[in-house]
């Protein structure tokens, strides 16, 4: 095979093992992979979770209200 063809190869599959992280929208912090969380949002773990718990408290304050 010719030399140019097996190098533009490289520079191919090097770009994509390359990809930047997305970048949490809240804090800028570099967000994972989560295919359990069933999110397409960009926010990081930490963002996730406070997000969640301020649901969770804001469902309980719901329930004492009524």
């Amino acid at each position: 095979m010719p030399e140019a063809i097996i190098e533009q190869a490289r520079r191919a599959i090097e770009a994509d093992r390359i990809r930047k992280p997305a970048r949490c929208v809240v804090c800028g912090g570099e967000c994972g992979v989560n295919p359990l969380a069933g999110t397409t949002e960009d926010l990081c773990w930490v963002c996730r979770r406070l997000k969640l718990s301020a649901w969770r408290d804001s469902d309980s304050q719901m329930s004492v209200q009524e």
